[in-house]
């Protein structure tokens, strides 16, 4: 049992060592792609909300 879980754990840091990982310019450009994409969502979403409101207000 013990020899699973340790060859279990020797696979995964092998997969790993075969990642690419991202570079430090890559990943500040992909978080400012994330971070301005969900603010532009959420602008959305509040004006959407709020005009929905406003219609129920003068509905009822």
């Amino acid at each position: 049992m013990r020899d699973k879980i340790l060859n279990f754990f020797l696979d995964i840091y092998r997969e790993l060592k075969k990642v690419s990982w991202p570079k430090k310019e890559e990943l500040r450009d992909s978080t400012k792609i994330v971070v301005v994409t969900m603010i532009i969502f959420a602008v959305f979403v509040y004006i959407v909300d709020k005009s929905i409101s406003e219609f129920l207000k003068l509905l009822f």
